[in-house]
């Protein structure tokens, strides 16, 4: 039997988001049945709500961070069983076939992974719907456990701000004795460099805003670095094993690449389009040096994440919201206004 389920949607790219029903698919076999306790309040919401990127399939339910208590599972579901502390983030499917699938990379999946909102389920090809509601079904090899001695209001961010730095600390194998250095704190950021902190490494961030030392500092950074002033970043040339930039928009990458070794890299995970001013190569010839990107995390690498942050007692930086308080999270949000990310309290749906 399907239900209705209660939720927040955007009607239209100008629509501020609002209460909004649909019906929930009947259970499938493999699937596991989630009573939403707190999402997360992602960039990617706000932009996928107003339509940002094109694309959006209207009306949508964005959320894809959430965390919350299994209430059912299908026949065939051996992981999970009713009160159990789960997770999903950005992922609630994928061709589970091509090579990147077989190799627990399902977020570079070759077919298309399916997102937790704004896709279309590959099975019966309804539209996705986020976590900005009462409850999600989703397929168990999409679900992750969450351990239980964790904060869970502030877990929620973990699901995507984390992973989405935590996968290029892994690749790049951060560690003890790697230097690794962040641009810009927030959301991402503060997850970047409390995740390398507590892999060993010596973490520096690079901002144009001195007043964000103590709070980086608190997180973890050992040493801040003004982008601003030539003379504190020529000190810094040719320190870093990894740059993870972490800032949304366009932005001159030219002054970071100097400070990278030999054969280091400078990884994207905020900027979706075109860098500006262009890149020099000038300083990635001369010291082989790299530029990449890098996308969320496959679920093997996101429960990999969960287990380390349950271990090392780490969660994020959250500002609890009611549902209702939305829009106003989003106008607050695009002034960076919010230390580090918003999460809902389900309850108050």
């Amino acid at each position: 039997m399907s239900e209705n389920i209660r939720a927040y949607a955007a009607a239209s790219a100008s629509s501020p988001l609002a209460p909004f029903t649909y019906s929930a698919r009947t259970p499938r076999a493999d699937d596991v049945v989630i009573d939403i306790l707190y999402t997360g309040v992602c960039h990617s919401d706000l932009h996928t709500a107003r339509n940002d990127w094109g694309g959006t399939i209207y009306p949508v339910v964005p959320g894809h961070e959430i965390v919350g208590r299994v209430r059912a599972v299908g026949s065939a579901v051996q992981k999970y069983q009713p009160g159990d502390l789960v997770g999903v983030g950005c992922m609630v499917d994928s061709c589970r076939e091509c090579a990147p699938c077989q190799h627990h990379l399902e977020q570079y999946c070759e077919n298309g992974a399916t997102y937790t909102y704004n896709s279309h389920d590959r099975h019966d090809g309804q539209p996705t719907y986020g976590g900005y509601a009462q409850s999600i079904t989703v397929s168990d090899a999409f679900v992750l456990k969450v351990p239980e001695n964790l904060d869970i209001k502030a877990v929620p961010p973990l699901l995507c701000a984390g992973i989405t730095t935590w996968s290029p600390l892994r690749h790049w194998q951060v560690g003890a004795g790697s230097r690794v250095a962040v641009v810009g704190l927030g959301g991402l950021g503060h997850m970047a460099i409390k995740l390398a902190h507590a892999l060993g490494a010596e973490v520096s961030l690079f901002t144009r805003s001195p007043h964000k030392a103590d709070d980086a500092r608190r997180l973890g950074a050992d040493h801040i670095i003004n982008s601003t002033d030539a003379a504190q970043m020529q000190a810094a040339a040719g320190q870093f094993d990894l740059i993870i930039d972490t800032v949304p928009y366009a932005h001159d990458v030219n002054p970071y690449l100097p400070t990278l070794k030999l054969d280091s890299t400078l990884v994207f995970v905020g900027l979706v389009g075109n860098v500006e001013p262009p890149l020099s190569t000038v300083p990635l010839i001369m010291q082989r040096r790299t530029v990449a990107g890098s996308l969320i995390g496959g679920i093997a690498e996101t429960q990999e994440l969960l287990d380390f942050c349950g271990k090392h007692g780490i969660t994020a930086d959250v500002e609890l919201i009611n549902m209702a308080d939305i829009n106003t999270a989003y106008e607050r949000m695009l002034k960076s206004n919010v230390k580090y990310r918003f999460v809902i309290d389900m309850a108050t749906l």
